[in-house]
């Protein structure tokens, strides 16, 4: 039987539900799309960026609880996407959706879920919500919308219980291109957009396990051609283009599931000895293929105010981060050298090979949303390519 966390005949003044695999019920006022959509319920703490978070392809699975009170009240644009088609199952606010406040809004944030199909509800003890998470886990939930305000609980909370959750579950091929294509794209810039990359230094291959454009943007404006393969690209798919470098891209589900493709190519292409750069899944998927394991974290780590700390300069970077599986350190080969850690928890968050042009960051560097400290990884990359930074 499900348990609503509101007084009982409430039911009529709420449009919308959320009801966990516990029989947990939060009631609220539903937005976006009409239905339901289940997923695991996490909760990013961005105070900034929530169009960024809804289309960044790692949500993949995933119902978002966003821990700032007021989302939505810039509106949302056409610019502002990491993705053509949002990969996130659905959405949690503390407060209703304002109108628009912005020059740079097309149209209003309840409008674009909408037309995505994405379900959301407002109205909701989000500091309740988080605080169950952090004490017992991420756990899987149904977000349900119905203006009638007409919901059949236990047959949600069956749906949740259902679900069989991330862990095992590849959902990189659900949000990686299906064929190749080219990108150009640069850094957007106010009053001309986002620039063309025009005379190109090197050329890298991106493989992608659901890259966010902002990477892609950071590789152009890096001096890069970037072509983007498939997710599921062999050795062959990749040296075919000649590259100069090939970047693992971010992504969804888990690592060790979409490991059973991806790890034979990146350990044939490590064989080739180019430069290499991977971003969150890219960097568990470097990590399996040199031999070491993932494990799933009980909360993750979502949002843009993580502090890492890069141990070879000592210097403290404040980033934006969306993983909820880490790799085991003690697990890592002695060729594998640790650049980066976590100072919330002491998680490895950066590696790079003692005898190889090759390297990798957990956090988002890009920072869509988020601080720009870590835009120098960029650089790095082109430097290894370059051959102007050691190995």
């Amino acid at each position: 039987m499900a348990q609503s966390t509101l007084p009982a005949g409430d039911a009529g003044a709420y449009t919308g539900v959320l009801v966990l695999a516990d029989g947990t019920v939060f009631k609220g006022r539903g937005i976006g799309a009409v239905g339901d959509s289940v997923g695991e319920v996490c909760f990013n703490t961005s105070m900034t960026g929530y169009q960024e978070i809804l289309t960044d392809p790692s949500y993949a699975g995933q119902i978002i609880t966003f821990t700032f009170p007021h989302i939505g009240n810039t509106g949302a644009n056409p610019e502002d996407i990491e993705t053509v088609t949002p990969a996130a199952r659905g959405l949690i606010l503390r407060a209703d959706v304002t109108d628009p406040s912005n020059w740079r809004a097309t149209r209003h944030l309840d409008d674009w879920l909408k037309s995505y199909g994405l379900v959301g509800l407002a109205g909701v003890d989000t500091r309740r919500l988080t605080r169950r998470i952090r004490d017992l886990g991420a756990p899987n939930g149904v977000v349900a919308h119905a203006p009638d305000g007409k919901f059949d609980l236990d047959a949600l909370v069956a749906k949740a219980k259902g679900w069989p959750g991330l862990e095992g579950m590849d959902l990189a091929k659900d949000v990686s291109c299906r064929q190749t294509y080219g990108w150009n794209e640069g850094a957007w810039t106010l009053g001309a957009g986002y620039a063309t990359q025009e005379n190109p230094r090197f050329h890298v291959v991106a493989i992608d396990f659901g890259a966010k454009r902002n990477i892609l943007r950071c590789l152009a404006a890096a001096g890069c051609k970037v072509t983007v393969v498939p997710g599921t690209a062999t050795v062959e798919d990749v040296m075919r283009h000649k590259p100069d470098g090939v970047f693992l891209s971010n992504g969804p589900g888990d690592p060790a599931a979409t490991g059973e493709y991806a790890v034979p190519t990146i350990k044939g292409l490590l064989d080739t000895g180019l430069p290499m750069f991977g971003i969150c899944l890219g960097h568990q998927m470097l990590s399996l293929a040199l031999g070491a394991k993932t494990k799933k974290m009980p909360l993750g780590h979502r949002g843009a105010n993580h502090p890492v700390k890069d141990l070879a300069s000592g210097r403290v970077e404040i980033t934006s981060q969306n993983h909820g599986f880490v790799v085991m350190e003690e697990t890592l080969p002695a060729d594998a050298e640790v650049t980066h850690v976590s100072l919330f928890d002491g998680t490895n968050e950066g590696i790079r090979l003692k005898n190889k042009p090759v390297f990798s960051v957990q956090y988002h560097p890009e920072a869509s949303p988020g601080p720009q400290d870590s835009h120098y990884l960029f650089d790095r990359f082109v430097a290894l390519m370059d051959g102007k930074q050691p190995a």
